[in-house]
């Protein structure tokens, strides 16, 4: 798994740009007083009705990113440009992420809003200088792998591409798409590149522009199939569906070949994927496959299934690759514990829990969670974990398989009503353990005396 780019970075090797202004103007402050003591930073995801739970993405992409969010020659001269001041600079100059630890659950798991993804404890300069790029690096992946997941419930064991590269927010983030909608539960992409880099199954056949461009569908495919003999998936709505899958069937008849399938990509797909399947059984064709793409969502996929359309496999593409219902997360990542002293902020529903935390989950279910304290004796499996301490990893090498089988694993602990639509009326949140309970009112008591 290769790092993330940030703009610039592959010039000069340096990520310490891969920032907000705000933070730098902080950290400077921070340097000149002195507050340099350990501070705990906790990233969490608030709740969201259109997002009941949560795949957990992004951890290893931290990991890759703290030896590198240093600052070079380069950097340092943006800096000054800035108006930081030489003593600030000076000591970026020589930055290096090698104290402090990160706690984190494992990339792949199922997580609620409230729970943290992970907690990073350093020196406050550092701890608040990675705020920007560890929002970014885990939000987008969970965004997607989350989409991903919610796809893969309702299609129940047929197959599901990622189709969207074409549509994705430029050329890196379709490849960082194609492997999280593969890790929350796709069987292939389209995504020639992602497949390359991440050793993805890849998958694709043709166009209309291929129908097109030929003198009639029929000898499109013909060519098509000739050429492509076992990847002789036809499409097959160019001009009319129904006879276009006559026509597929009469050419491989014509050539003696078994045909992989027909893909339907406009229309009524439950209507026309009844007709195809009749059309292919008749003709002996049992064994080929009906895949439906075009504008489809989990929802869509859920209402198709749910009417008995007979489709084998969906290509999913604009609605998972930019989570088109959702397409941002509310991450944050907030300040919780500064040197030894637990802090909150108690601002309505921008409220957050002080103190170093853990997840524990109870009898394997999800909706069984308790929010409490880093060293709470509540009952359940812990979900983070120490992953890196003073520049030493402290978890295995990220394997794409592995985390595929998390994600399925944690898929399976939720509740069957939080699987598909309608999902939730309200949003699932963990319970929260006694000593949090008491943290909270303990450090909401001291601001308000304090106030």
């Amino acid at each position: 798994m290769t790092g993330h780019r940030c703009e610039g970075s592959a010039r000069t090797g340096h990520l310490g740009l891969c920032t907000d202004l705000y933070e730098l103007r902080m950290v400077a402050s921070y340097l000149r007083q002195g507050m340099t003591a350990p501070a705990t930073f906790s990233l969490f995801i608030r709740p969201n009705l259109a997002r009941p739970w949560y795949v957990a993405l992004g951890i290893e992409r931290v990991l890759e990113l703290l030896p590198r969010f240093t600052f070079g020659p380069e950097e340092l001269d943006e800096l000054e440009r800035l108006g930081i001041d030489r003593r600030t600079r000076e000591q970026l100059a020589s930055w290096e992420i090698d104290s402090g630890e990160l706690w984190a659950v494992p990339d792949g798991t199922v997580v609620l809003a409230q729970e943290p993804l992970l907690e990073m404890t350093a020196p406050l300069p550092v701890a608040q200088l990675l705020e920007t790029a560890v929002m970014n690096l885990v939000q987008y992946p969970t965004l997607v792998a989350t989409k991903a997941a919610r796809c893969a419930l309702v299609a129940d064991g047929r197959k599901l591409a990622d189709f969207g590269f074409r549509r994705a927010h430029g050329l890196e983030t379709g490849i960082e798409a194609a492997l999280a909608a593969y890790l929350g539960g796709g069987f292939a992409t389209s995504n020639v590149e992602a497949g390359r880099r991440y050793g993805l199954p890849t998958t694709g056949t043709m166009a209309h522009s291929y129908v097109q461009a030929c003198d009639d569908e029929r000898e499109a495919f013909r060519r098509f199939a000739s050429d492509h003999p076992d990847h002789s998936v036809l499409l097959v709505d160019t001009y009319d569906t129904v006879e276009g899958v006559r026509r597929a069937i009469e050419v491989s008849r014509e050539l003696g070949i078994t045909p992989r399938g027909v893909r339907l990509d406009s229309g009524d797909l439950g209507q026309l994927a009844v007709e195809a399947r009749r059309l292919l059984d008749d003709a002996g064709f049992q064994d080929a496959e009906v895949i439906a793409s075009g504008g489809l969502d989990e929802e869509e996929i859920h209402r198709l299934l749910s009417a008995g359309a007979p489709i084998d496999g969906f290509g999913v593409g604009t609605s998972l690759t930019v989570s088109q219902d959702a397409p941002g997360l509310d991450i944050v990542y907030k300040l919780v514990e500064y040197d030894g002293r637990p802090v909150a902020k108690f601002s309505g529903d921008k409220s957050i829990f002080p103190g170093r935390k853990q997840v524990f989950r109870r009898d394997q279910d999800v909706a069984k969670d308790t929010l409490s304290v880093r060293d709470g004796d509540d009952a359940g499996t812990p979900l983070l974990h120490a992953a890196w301490r003073d520049g030493t990893r402290l978890i295995a090498d990220f394997d794409h398989e592995t985390v595929r089988e998390r994600v399925r694993e944690g898929l399976q602990l939720l509740p069957q009503s939080w699987r598909r639509p309608p999902y939730v009326e309200h949003t699932p949140l963990p319970t929260l353990g006694r000593a949090l309970e008491d943290l909270t009112e303990e450090v909401r008591r001291s601001a308000y005396e304090d106030g």
